[in-house]
């Protein structure tokens, strides 16, 4: 089932190139990470499909409900954390959140208890009664992810929550949003440009770029490349090139210490001879007098699958050469 569905999206502002152009997509349950440099339209897609910007073309289903013909249906249904701080002055954490509660639809009381649950589930729990001009950078994106929560939404939609953050703070927001998904059921659409983050935390990938879509990634299918392998050599690996170039395979330097004449490579062969390069390698080593230290299969990681669906030149067709990637 697609948690959020998009179809021929798109939106422009004034006289500028449009920021959606006709964007169609699926996002699947669990947690996606919506992905694109600056500019790509993430936060404009978000903001589309909570209806907080007007004037769009297309149309929005959010759990199968029809965000265009009933928007407030949808709106239950979504938490929203901004980038932007967002909150009312002189108003506690509590009372704040509470109040996002009531306008949820939450009665009072409920929204309280709901208000008092979320601050401490997201470790704000001893500064439910400061105000929250008081809090941290850190501390009021943990409050932002509150308000996101309070009515217990089945859908989050977070805008860059690891903003701001030190190291440390990055960490406890990326358990949380694993935690929402592993243990209440949460799904999480979690709009970012920093790839590590998102491939520590991600089930799939959903990637934009200039206002297009350009494809979909499963973390799952992040694997081996067949024939293409990580080399470390001891030795003359001039004499070694050669000998490896002779059996089928191609060497591109990575590096080095010269001193200790330890050198790397990557060392690339004709997929459906991947099986064979592990003996291939060996044998080359053997006739040119060299050591072999290290081999290992280079693993595709987010970066590289990222790139290449930037670099897809047809939209609509198949990603190229990405396992399990749709565009």
């Amino acid at each position: 089932m697609a948690v959020l569905s998009v179809r021929n999206l798109t939106k422009s502002y004034g006289g500028r190139p449009p920021a959606l152009r006709d964007v169609t997509l699926e996002v699947p349950e669990g947690v996606t990470g919506l992905l694109g440099p600056n500019g790509a339209g993430k936060s404009t897609l978000l903001q589309c499909v909570l209806g907080l910007l007007r004037g769009f073309r297309g149309g929005v289903e959010v759990l199968g409900v029809d965000a265009r013909k009933s928007p407030r249906d949808a709106r239950r249904l979504v938490g929203f954390m901004p980038e932007a701080d967002a909150w009312i002055p002189s108003m506690t954490g509590v009372r704040a959140v509470a109040y996002l509660g009531r306008l949820g639809g939450l009665p009072k009381n409920e929204a309280l208890r709901r208000a008092h649950d979320v601050l401490h589930h997201v470790g704000l729990g001893e500064a439910v009664y400061r105000d929250v001009v008081e809090y941290s950078t850190g501390m009021r994106q943990r409050f932002k992810l509150a308000q996101a929560l309070v009515h217990d939404p089945a859908l989050i939609l977070l805008d860059e929550p690891t903003s701001g953050l030190d190291p440390a703070g990055r960490d406890e927001m990326l358990g949380l949003i694993t935690d929402l998904a592993e243990h209440h059921g949460k799904h999480v659409v979690w709009s970012s440009h920093v790839l590590p983050e998102v491939q520590r935390s991600a089930d799939q990938v959903v990637v934009l770029h200039q206002g297009q879509y350009r494809g979909t990634f499963r973390m799952e299918d992040l694997a081996p490349r067949p024939g293409l392998f990580l080399l470390e050599l001891e030795g003359a690996s001039e004499a070694f090139a050669a000998e490896a170039q002779r059996r089928g395979l191609a060497l591109t330097a990575r590096g080095g210490d010269e001193s200790e004449r330890r050198r790397a490579f990557t060392a690339q062969i004709a997929p459906e001879r991947a099986c064979e390069a592990a003996g291939l390698l060996l044998a080359s080593a053997a006739a040119s007098g060299v050591r072999v230290r290290r081999v290992e299969a280079i693993v595709e990681d987010l970066e590289s699958v990222f790139h290449r669906l930037l670099e897809a030149k047809v939209l609509g067709a198949k990603a190229p050469e990405a396992k399990g990637a749709r565009s």
